[in-house]
């Protein structure tokens, strides 16, 4: 559609591509696992939210301001950053110390940013999503503007794989596993459900978490203190399940509400369908 709004990303970039793909949600599981490792960071979300009885609205809250800010119009995608950051001023965390903090604190918010952008590549990288080290460059850099919109500093942001695996590395010696990491843990690993569905939770919902954990650094292996399968059998794994999910049909998978990618292609035409044969042209 001419002079529609593409949004803040366009259908030009590896974002558009690579979020329209169904390993978006094991990457999701992985992001939460990696944050729950910074102890001050999990601490404001486990005290200012009911993530305990409230886990799934928490990850659909979080997959609709993802959705909304890469396929919306550049209008919905900034006030979606709006409301995060007004939320997040009012927060503060940690009344059991005395030492109260603001969730809003740019390492805090830069320590959510970056594990989330790691989970998205090195899951869809991991499982064949295909996508060549520029454009995994180019990946991070543009998530220089979803950083924007939650209250950082675009220049305070990592903008390429080398600048991520930096800031890790700096990271590092914060990182550890305390009493809410453990309970981000057990509720991923045996979420409350109903009785009669607690079999199919351990069939499919605990692969899909194994997986995920499976995913992370092996220094996240260490801390959580879990065994985690060989790298060899962890890439596998992930190879298979993004050659099985992908072939549910994608106008199948993109009918589940908010429906994002549709809304994207009504707006702009079906040539903003996402793919990733696009990239690399």
């Amino acid at each position: 559609m001419t002079g529609a709004d593409p949004g803040l990303f366009t259908p030009d970039s590896v974002t558009w591509q690579m979020h329209g793909d169904p390993m978006m949600w094991i990457a999701g599981i992985r992001a939460l696992y990696l944050q729950a490792l910074h102890p001050r960071a999990v601490r404001g979300v486990m005290q200012n939210s009911d993530f305990r009885r409230d886990a799934w609205g928490r990850l659909m809250r979080t997959a609709d301001f993802v959705g909304t800010t890469t396929y919306g119009t550049t209008e919905a995608a900034e006030r979606a950053g709006a409301r995060v950051r007004k939320i997040h001023r009012m927060l503060t965390a940690d009344p059991d110390t005395g030492e109260r903090y603001g969730v809003d604190e740019p390492d805090l918010l830069l320590w959510v940013h970056c594990a989330e952008i790691d989970s998205y590549l090195h899951v869809l990288r991991g499982s064949g999503f295909r996508i060549t080290d520029a454009e995994a460059d180019r990946y991070i850099g543009e998530h220089r503007e979803s950083a924007r919109l939650v209250g950082l500093d675009p220049g305070t942001v990592p903008a390429d794989r080398a600048e991520l695996a930096a800031y890790f590395e700096k990271v590092r010696p914060d990182l550890a596993v305390g009493p809410e990491a453990r309970e981000v843990d057990d509720f991923l690993l045996h979420p409350p459900t109903h009785p009669l569905l607690v079999p199919a939770r351990e069939v499919l919902w605990r692969r899909v978490a194994q997986l995920a954990y499976a995913s992370l650094p092996p220094y996240a292996h260490e801390l959580y203190g879990r065994p985690a399968p060989a790298p060899a059998t962890a890439a596998r794994q992930l190879r298979l399940t993004g050659l099985l999910l992908r072939r549910v049909p994608a106008r199948l998978r993109w009918q589940l509400p908010p429906k994002h990618i549709l809304r994207a292609m009504a707006r702009l035409g079906p040539g903003a369908r996402p793919a990733p044969y696009k990239l690399g042209r």
